[in-house]
Parts: structure tokens; sequence; C-alpha cells
């Protein structure tokens, strides 16, 4: 049957047809369905089903059908979605458009956590200033994709008004960043993350002209890494410790690395850091005898955030650039975590000298 359909509507491309294919999906930022209407007339012209095309191109099975259909009437600008001979009216006017923006900001019909695409289309057709009976919810994306987005929200921080512990503690954070830099006070900014190790039950797709790079969505889980990340802003440096834990221990182990091997010379290491209950000066006097403890803590000065503001710790940035730069990929082998961590540490100190 399928070889009986595809006798209908046969893809023989010239070789300046094939040409301009090849070059339209090798150059250029295309749209992703020119690109696999391109890429689908360039295999229906070597010969393969409309099986074996959605297998290399990654498309339904209708698609390949429809794509040889419009060649056989269009030509090469079957490629294109819309036809350049055909006059569009826009359907939504400045007026309908300024009323739906209204209506995706008002509150859900009861029963509906948020707006959808369909639920707009459907409440603004009703609304007594439009005259129109309908309107697809694609026209609602397209008149919304630029201005908002009501099916998405996020979640943030937001201070409580009037809070002086968040004022006070801002501005002594603040404060601390605008000083010179003073090699004897070192300003240090600390913080944690973590990451999961996960590996790849299958060996992942690479990336094509026309196609992404694709990862299956089962993985094998290899526990768990945590990481505590060290900056001095002033001069770029940055350290990044690996542990099994986050206790109190590791985080006075990384307070005593930076007092003993990183800055063993300063008068004081003035370290900014948020409020995690770990992060607790007094607990020196549980691992060191009281003379030393002492010793280490008239050493260090601890700027704490803000509750609700740990954006303000600049160590964060640094954790950002981490996380996209390295980690954004399954690591399933600890010493394969430990391995790339250290080289984007290297790579990130010696971009600063």
């Amino acid at each position: 049957m399928e070889r009986n359909e595809q006798k209908k509507h046969v893809v023989d491309l010239s070789d300046e047809e094939r040409r301009t294919l090849e070059w339209f999906i090798s150059t250029g930022e295309r749209k992703a369905e020119d690109n696999m209407r391109a890429r689908i007339l360039l295999k229906a012209d070597d010969g393969l089903t409309d099986a074996e095309i959605c297998e290399h191109v990654g498309c339904s099975i209708g698609t390949p059908y429809k794509a040889r259909k419009n060649y056989c009437k269009r030509g090469l600008a079957a490629i294109h979605r819309r036809k350049p001979d055909r006059e569009y009216e826009r359907k939504l006017d400045g007026d309908a458009e300024a009323r739906l923006i209204k209506l995706a900001c008002s509150d859900p019909p009861e029963g509906h956590a948020r707006w959808t695409l369909h639920l707009l289309a459907d409440e603004l057709a009703t609304l007594d200033e439009i005259d129109f009976e309908s309107i697809s919810h694609e026209t609602v994306r397209q008149r919304l994709k630029n201005t908002l987005k009501p099916h998405l929200y996020d979640y943030w921080a937001i201070p409580a008004e009037d809070d002086g512990q968040f004022v006070y503690h801002m501005e002594d954070v603040l404060d601390l960043y605008h000083e010179p830099y003073d090699e004897n006070r070192p300003v240090i900014c600390f913080d944690e993350t973590s990451k999961a190790l996960r590996g790849h039950k299958r060996d992942p797709l690479p990336a094509q002209p026309g196609a992404v790079a694709r990862v299956d969505t089962h993985y094998e889980r290899n526990g768990k890494k945590n990481l505590h990340l060290a900056a001095e802003p002033l001069t770029g440096w940055v350290n990044v410790e690996i542990t099994e834990k986050r206790r109190t221990c590791e985080w006075i182990n990384r307070m005593v690395e930076l007092a003993d091997e990183h800055y063993p010379d300063a008068d004081c290491i003035r370290v900014v850091l948020d409020n995690l209950n770990t992060h607790n000066p007094a607990a020196f006097y549980r691992f060191f005898p009281p003379n030393e403890a002492q010793a280490y803590l008239e050493r260090f000065e601890f700027h704490y955030m803000p509750k609700h503001g740990s954006w303000l710790n600049m160590a964060e940035i640094e954790i950002g650039a981490l996380k996209r730069q390295c980690l954004d990929r399954r690591i399933y082998r600890a010493a394969t975590f430990r391995s790339v961590v250290a080289a984007w540490q290297d790579h990130r100190n010696a971009a600063v000298g």
C-alpha cells in the first residue's frame, strides 16, 4: 500500500533543486518545520519509503506524504507552510488584542489553576465586544508569544515589606562589596550545591544537520555529590571542593582550608555566606580545642545573606557558570565528575591570570 501511495506523488528533484535544498538545510537559521520538509524531500528523492523517512527525520507517519503531495503541487515552495500567493487576514485587531491581554492577566475560570490557550480562545469569543464567533488557540499563541505566557509562572522569593533584618544584612553585604581590594583582608563568597550522578542506559544520538542531539529519558542513578564553592570576586579566583555529604564538619573543613592553605598570610578572611544551619561559627569549638578554635575565629569575619536574599551572594554567579559550562550533562562516574570539575576550575582560574 505504501509503495502505491508513493507512486501518486513522486519526488524527482533536479540537480539544481537538490543543491538548493542541501544549501537550505546546511546554512543559516531556519524554521525547524521548514528544515524537516526539506530533508523529507531529499530522502524521498533518494528513494526511501515514508516509514524509512520517518525513522531518519523523526516525524509522524503522515508528514512525508503531505510533503510529497505539496511538492508535486507547489515545487520547492512546499517546504514553507504559508502559500506565497495567499493573503492572510489578521483576525485580531488592536482592540481585540488588548482585550486578549487583559483577559490573560485576569483570574482563570473557576475550576482551573491557570489560563490555557484553548480556554483563552473560547472565553475571548464570548465577549460582547468581539465580533467573531470563534478563534483558534494558535492565533492566541501567536499574539501572546512575545507579550505574555499565561500558562507559565515562576517561583520567586519576595521579601516582606518593611523588613529591617533584610535591609540590615543587604546593606552589610553591599558595603563589603564596595570596599577596595585588600590582600590582607580578602572577601570570599561561599556557597554549596549538589549534582546527581546519572548515566545513559542507551547511547545518545549525535546532532546532525536539521536535527538536535537526542538523549533517552531513562537513565541510571549513581548517587549524589556535594560541591562547596569559594570565590574571590575581586581577583576572579574560584575553588571547588567535592564531598559525599554536606554537614557542619564539611563546612568547617572548607573554612580551615581557606585559612591554612589559600590565605595563610591574611589578617582577616571576610566570608559572605547564606544562613544554612551548618554555617555555624560556634561549631569550631566542637571540632577543635578552645584555644585553637578561638585562633581560627579571630581570623574570620562572617557576613550572612538576608533571608530570601541569597541572590546577593556572588558565589551563585560562579555556581551558575559551573552548571551551564560543565555540569549540564549526565555524568555517571565519580572519578569523571571530579575530573571535569577540576578541569573547569583550572580553566576558570587561568582565564583571570
